[in-house]
C-alpha cells in the first residue's frame, strides 16, 4: 500500500469518480427521486427522504468537508440558509459577536433576528488590536469573514478565535469570499465555516445553494438536526452542478487570482482611481496577515472612483467586459455598485461608518484574457476622465461668461 496522500486538488476532481456499481458511470448520476423504499418493515436504507438524506447530495457534503478539513459538511438551498443553520448554534438570548462591515445579507439576517429577540447582536471592528474587549458579557457566537465583503478587510482568524475560545464563544467563519482552494478557517482554530456555494464552488452562476462545515462531531450533529427541521437542505440537482463545478475549482481560482491582481495593479495607476482595496497589493494593511493565513490573496477587489456617483455612471456604462451584477465567483466579470445594489437597505449614515461610499465599486474578476479586462477598464476610466475634463471646462466657461 502507498503512504502517498493525494493533494485536495486531486481528491476535488476525482470525488464520487466511478463510484457507480450498477452501470460503471464514470460520473456518478444524479438522484432525483424524493424518496428511497425500505428493504422491509424491520429496516430502511442509508437514504428514506431527501429532505434529510441524498446521495447526490451526500457525495457534495462530503467533497466540501474533506476540502475544508471539517468532520462534516450540510448542503443548503442558499447561501443565506447556510447563515440561518449555523445561527441555530446559538441557544436563546445568547450573544453574537460580528464583523461591522460584515455581508449586507448577513448584517439583514442577525439583525431581524436579533429583533425577534431570537440572541443579541453587537457589531464591531473585528480587525481592531483587541475587538472582544469590553463585551456586555461572554459571546456564544464569534462571526468572522476575512477577507470582508465588498472592503476586502483581513482578520487575524487565529488570533481572534484564540481570544474567542479564551470567552467560551464558538467561531463561525464566511470564506465564500476565498473559498477552501485559497484559505482554510478550520486550521486556523475556527469550528464552523459557512458557504454560499453560489459563488466559487459552483463557479458558474448557475445555481443557488449554500453549505456548512462543521470541525467537531457534536456540532455537526446538531446542524444535521435542526436543517431536517427546517427543511432547508440543497435540492439534489443543484448539488449535482455544484459538485460538477467543484472539480475545475483549483484550476478557476489560480486564474481569478492572476487576473485580479493585474487588474488591481492596473487600477493602481490610473489617474481615476482614488484608492483601491485589494490585500495582494503591498500597501493594503491587512496585507502581511493575508499572506500568512491565505494561499493566494483571492479575486475579489474594489475601488473608489474620483467624481463620486456620476463617475460610477459613467465608469459602468462605458464597460463591455464587465457584467453588472451583485453576485461574485463565477468565471465571468461582474462589477457591482454596492451603495445601491448588495448594501442599499443599509441606512446612509451606516453605510458611510463602514466605509461604503457612493464612490465605491466592487470587482468579481473572472477567468477572461486578462488583456481584455485590463484594457476595458482603461478605456472605461479614460472615459470618466474624458467627461470630467470636459465638465471642468464647460464650468469655466460659464463662470468667465
Amino acid at each position: 500500500m502507498s503512504s502517498h496522500q493525494t493533494s485536495p486538488i486531486t481528491r476535488s476532481v476525482r470525488r464520487g469518480i466511478a463510484s457507480d456499481l450498477q452501470h460503471g458511470a464514470v460520473v456518478p448520476p444524479v438522484y432525483l427521486s424524493s424518496m428511497f423504499a425500505y428493504e422491509n418493515l424491520d429496516r430502511k436504507r442509508v437514504h428514506d427522504y431527501t429532505r434529510d438524506s441524498n446521495p447526490t447530495r451526500g457525495d457534495l457534503e462530503a467533497a466540501l468537508a474533506d476540502l475544508e478539513g471539517g468532520r462534516g459538511a450540510v448542503v443548503t438551498s442558499s447561501g443565506t440558509s447556510a447563515l440561518l443553520l449555523a445561527l441555530q448554534l446559538v441557544e436563546p438570548r445568547g450573544l453574537v459577536v460580528a464583523p461591522f462591515d460584515c455581508y449586507g445579507g448577513t448584517r439583514r439576517l442577525l439583525t431581524a433576528l436579533a429583533q425577534r429577540g431570537h440572541f443579541e447582536v453587537d457589531f464591531r471592528d473585528l480587525t481592531a488590536t483587541q475587538p472582544l474587549e469590553d463585551l456586555p458579557r461572554a459571546p456564544a457566537v464569534v462571526w468572522v469573514e476575512t477577507p470582508s465583503n465588498p472592503l476586502l478587510r483581513i482578520t487575524d482568524i487565529r488570533k481572534l478565535a484564540a481570544e474567542a475560545h479564551a470567552q467560551g464563544a464558538l467561531v463561525i467563519a464566511d470564506n465564500t469570499v476565498l473559498s477552501p482552494a485559497l484559505q482554510q478557517p478550520l486550521s486556523l482554530g475556527v469550528d464552523v465555516v459557512v458557504h454560499s456555494t453560489t459563488k466559487y464552488l459552483n463557479g458558474h452562476s448557475d445555481v443557488v445553494g449554500g453549505c456548512v462545515v462543521a470541525a467537531d462531531e457534536d456540532v455537526l450533529q446538531k446542524l444535521q438536526f435542526w436543517a431536517r427541521c427546517l427543511g432547508i437542505t440543497g435540492a439534489p440537482f443543484d448539488s449535482y452542478l455544484t459538485l460538477r463545478g467543484l472539480r475545475t475549482l483549483f484550476p478557476r481560482m489560480a486564474a481569478h487570482v492572476r487576473n485580479a491582481q493585474a487588474v488591481a495593479i492596473a487600477l493602481s495607476s490610473h489617474e481615476a482611481v482614488e484608492r483601491v482595496y485589494y490585500p495582494g497589493l503591498p500597501s493594503h494593511p491587512g496585507h502581511e496577515i493575508a499572506a500568512l493565513q491565505q494561499s493566494a490573496f483571492g479575486a475579489l477587489l474594489s475601488f473608489e472612483l474620483r467624481g463620486g456617483a456620476e463617475s460610477v455612471r459613467c465608469f459602468v456604462e462605458h464597460l463591455h467586459c464587465f457584467t453588472l451584477a451583485k453576485s461574485l465567483g463565477g468565471v465571468e466579470s461582474l462589477i457591482a455598485h454596492p451603495a445601491t445594489m448588495s448594501h442599499a437597505h443599509m441606512p446612509p449614515e451606516m453605510r458611510a461608518a463602514t466605509g461604503i461610499t457612493d464612490s465605491l465599486v466592487r470587482l468579481s474578476v473572472g477567468i477572461e484574457s486578462i488583456v481584455d479586462l485590463v484594457h476595458d477598464l482603461r478605456q472605461a476610466l479614460d472615459q470618466v476622465l474624458r467627461v470630467a475634463d470636459k465638465e471642468t471646462r464647460g464650468s469655466l466657461h460659464t463662470e468667465v461668461g
